[in-house]
């Protein structure tokens, strides 16, 4: 198997990014045995951008690809952020290799506008489309040529490196990071829950309420450190949605409160992560799990094997494959019912 992977991989951000998708998807690829590429559009369109004019960048950066795509001949090509890239340059491809098959997958919430732009953009000229919400919204993504799909976020053992849940000594009692977003559900539970308990647990918070956020190297230190997290969305309610912040947390056994609104109840107990309805309820159990280590280390621990086990990278790519693809899946993924045709 043969893929290429087209998405904005941050080069010039040199190292000062938080734990790509796409790194995880070219472990996934590796495990699996397969030969994986990826193409940086950002960073190639303006390298190719003389005096940063864009437009010539750009055109430049697609005729790249179609030269890439020419060279590697790919089974199939997955186009993440790449907003250099038109749709002219992946029909190009098609007519150079007819049998290839192509997807979007976005990991952005369906609910902002730009995110339906990208997928809408997408939708005439890819053969699938994943976005990171499940349900009956993604009917909305399709043509009549193509599908749409739940895609979660995967892990990968040399990316998720930690076990918290084997550990008793942290900076950090609670983590959250993200932005803020005034006005946003996130933002009121935040605020709320830190009036309620501030003073109570040691608050590891960046990018709220004035606290810059942290990436790389320092982002994977904060995870080190953290007995309890949170993975709070800006609005609730939507099937099955996160961002990727969820691998980042559960594969590094820490453990994870998640709002009940979200349905991950049809892939962990609460045994393994921590649900919570309000705000009122979310205080009592951090406070709960604060007091009563042995069942946080517990809950931790299975939260952290379940993750690995249905979500690492190269179960997660091959049910990407094989879905694009039209192969019979080779395993009972728990999310399959999640594609629609």
């Amino acid at each position: 198997m043969r893929i290429l992977l087209v998405d904005n991989m941050q080069i010039r951000r040199y190292g000062n990014v938080r734990i790509l998708t796409d790194q995880i998807l070219a472990a996934g690829a590796v495990r699996n045995g397969w030969r994986f590429l990826e193409f940086s559009d950002r960073d190639i369109g303006r390298y190719l951008s003389p005096l940063g004019i864009r437009p010539i960048g750009e055109r430049a950066v697609n005729r790249k690809l179609i030269r890439t795509a020419r060279e590697f001949r790919p089974d199939v090509i997955f186009f993440g952020h790449c907003d250099f890239i038109r749709n002219w340059a992946l029909e190009e491809i098609r007519k150079v290799l007819p049998s290839v098959r192509m997807a979007h997958f976005n990991y952005d919430a369906i609910w902002q506008d730009w995110t339906l732009h990208q997928i809408r953009e997408r939708m005439p000229t890819t053969d699938a489309i994943f976005t990171s919400t499940a349900g009956e919204r993604l009917k909305d993504f399709l043509t009549g040529r193509n599908k749409a799909a739940y895609l979660p976020t995967p892990c990968d053992p040399a990316f998720e490196t930690e076990d918290n849940s084997a550990k008793t000594e942290f900076t950090y009692d609670l983590l959250f990071c993200g932005r803020e977003s005034p006005g946003s559900l996130r933002d009121r539970q935040m605020r709320e829950l830190y009036d309620t308990l501030r003073g109570k647990l040691r608050f590891g918070l960046f990018g709220m309420f004035g606290n810059p956020p942290v990436f790389g190297a320092a982002y994977e230190e904060a995870l080190g450190q953290s007995k309890m997290s949170l993975n709070l969305s800006r609005e609730d309610g939507w099937p099955l949605y996160s961002s990727d912040r969820i691998a980042h947390l559960m594969a590094n056994g820490i453990l994870t409160f998640q709002s009940a609104g979200g349905g991950f109840q049809r892939f962990f107990t609460d045994q393994e992560m921590v649900f919570f309805d309000g705000v009122k309820d979310l205080c009592e159990k951090i406070l709960y799990y604060q007091a009563h280590d042995a069942e946080r280390q517990a809950v931790a621990a299975a939260g952290r094997a379940a993750y690995h086990r249905m979500f690492n990278s190269g179960r997660v790519l091959k049910y990407l494959v094989e879905t694009l693809l039209d192969i019979p899946y080779s395993d009972s993924y728990e999310w399959a019912d999640e594609v629609y045709r």
